[in-house]
Formats: structure tokens, sequence, C-alpha cells
């Protein structure tokens, strides 16, 4: 049970990183008020209903009013994901430094392997019990 959750605990954490540092734009196509079309890998589709250029760019007119509009929402990531030492105050160096040094030393290997009941003997059996009411667990 403990490892299954700090797996999925590290299954989230490392999704949690990939979504944060991820950045994303999500373009949208509106026709009057109705979104037309939106998408989040490549431009938006028209919907048709723009003023048809003529062949010289330079002498098309485009209208004041014009039904359809383009929206793009531009969301960045993180870039800077590293926090150094240096920029923690006097009284964060010192917390971090006796945390780790006594969490450190709660998992020190005991000098020798003590067995404490390695100094007794068994009882002394006078009569084989199971045998004896012929019972055994099976």
């Amino acid at each position: 049970m403990k490892s299954f959750f700090h797996k999925m605990l590290s299954v989230a954490m490392a999704t949690l990183v990939l979504f944060t540092t991820m950045s994303f734009a999500l373009d949208m196509h509106y026709c009057g008020e109705t979104l037309v079309d939106f998408s989040l890998a490549q431009n938006t589709h028209t919907c048709g209903m723009e003023i048809s250029q003529s062949e010289n760019d330079c002498e098309s007119e485009v209208p004041e009013q014009s039904c359809c509009t383009d929206k793009q929402i531009i969301v960045e990531g993180l870039d800077n994901l590293k926090l150094s030492f240096d920029k923690l105050s006097f009284e964060q160096q010192t917390f971090v430094a006796t945390f780790f040094y006594s969490y450190i030393n709660l998992f020190e290997d005991l000098d020798k392997n003590t067995i404490p009941f390695r100094d007794y003997k068994p009882p002394y059996l006078i009569q084989d019990i199971q045998k004896l009411h012929e019972t055994y667990l099976i």
C-alpha cells in the first residue's frame, strides 16, 4: 500500500512539473459571437465569411466592421525551476542544515546485532503432545 501511494505521488508530482513548465497557445475564431473553431496545435480555420481580397493586396480595402474575430490566449510556462541555495536567508539555511543533520542521525545502524533470546534454551519436552493426541495442523 505504501509503495503504491509513493508511486502515485511520484506520478502526480511529475505531471504537475510537466504542466507548470509547458507553455501553449489557444487560438479561437469567432463569427459574430459564436465560436466557430478553436485549436491548440495550429492556427484555426476560418468560417469563410472573410472579405475576399482583390488580386492586388495593396488595393484591397477592409471595412471597419467585420463579423469575424480571432482571439489567441497564450499561457507561458515556467522557465526557471532551479532554486539556488544562495537565495535562502541565513535563518533558512540554518533550518535546512539542522533538519538534514537530525534526519540523517535517525537512521544510524546499531553497533552490533543483538539477539535478546540467544542465551535462553527451549523448554524440555517430555512427550510430543501432537503425536500423543494425534492432532496435526495442516
